[in-house]
Order: structure tokens, then C-alpha cells, then sequence
């Protein structure tokens, strides 16, 4: 199966994550690529004025992984913006994880795993799973196995 991770990065813990992601997946035979979105004012919470620069195109996938950072309690702008301006996923598989500077998913993590849900499921799919990883948790490493354990169970 050919998959796409599509992120968010702004301080690399999300990427970090996106990378064991692939390394499970590539290793289970699967096609793998992370692609980043991009803005040149990442800085910016206004979604209608974020301007993107690296604009990740989803048609080639068979299943896709979204992943960002939250901000503010909230799904990062970058990928709201991203999710709202992208085109259909015609029924793709689609997953998604979140990384978090707070220690528990219900400051922000939950919401924004919801929000992601809510705009995928806008653009013809329906989520599989989800997860949060807590970077200041004292069991991140679990949380990060555990996730990759759980986004990695796709079936063709």
C-alpha cells in the first residue's frame, strides 16, 4: 500500500513521530513518504490569511496519516488551513496523531484530534484512529510506541 504522512512540524516533535510512523511502515512492506506542509507565516492563526508555500498533493496515496502539533488548545493553523483548502480524499484511508507540550490529551490534544477528524471527514472519508502524544509526560516514549502501534494497523 502506498502511504502518505502528511505534516505539520514546528519544533520537529511531530516529525519526529511522523518518521517512526514510516520507519514501522516501511518495514510491514509498505510504501512510505513524509510530506510537510509549509507556510511562510507560520506564525499566523488567522487560517484565511495563512499562506502556504509546500502544499502536499494526496491523489497518489492509498491511505493517508495526517499529523500536527496543537497551538493554543487547537489544531495547529498550518494544518487547518491545509484541510480546509485541499481536495476531496474520495474515501482514502485516513488516520491522524497530534503532539501536544502539555501532559494530558484533555489540554488541547482531544480537541484538536477532533477538529482534524471533523475537517478529514468534510473531504469524503471517515477517520480510523487517532491518537495524542504528551511531550511532557513522563511516559512519552509509551504514548509514541503506542501511536505508531495504532496508526500503523492498516489494513489493505
Amino acid at each position: 500500500m502506498k502511504i502518505g504522512i502528511i505534516v505539520h512540524s514546528k519544533t520537529g516533535n511531530t516529525l519526529h513521530v511522523a518518521q517512526k510512523i514510516m520507519e514501522k511502515l516501511k518495514s510491514d512492506g509498505h510504501l512510505v513518504s513524509i510530506e510537510q506542509i509549509i507556510a511562510d507565516n507560520d506564525g499566523e492563526i488567522d487560517i484565511k490569511k495563512i499562506r502556504l508555500i509546500n502544499i502536499p498533493n494526496v491523489s497518489e496515496y492509498d491511505a493517508l496519516i495526517f499529523g500536527a502539533p496543537v497551538r493554543g488548545f487547537s489544531l495547529s493553523p498550518i494544518m487547518q488551513a491545509y484541510l480546509t483548502n485541499c481536495a476531496a480524499f474520495n474515501g482514502k484511508k485516513v488516520s491522524c496523531f497530534v503532539t501536544q507540550h502539555f501532559p494530558y490529551p484533555w489540554m488541547g490534544g482531544n480537541r484538536a484530534i477532533e477538529q482534524m477528524k471533523n475537517l478529514c471527514e468534510s473531504k469524503d472519508t471517515k477517520m480510523i484512529c487517532s491518537s495524542v502524544v504528551n511531550w511532557k509526560n513522563k511516559k512519552r516514549d509509551k504514548m509514541i510506541a503506542e501511536t505508531v502501534k495504532k496508526l500503523c494497523d492498516i489494513k489493505s
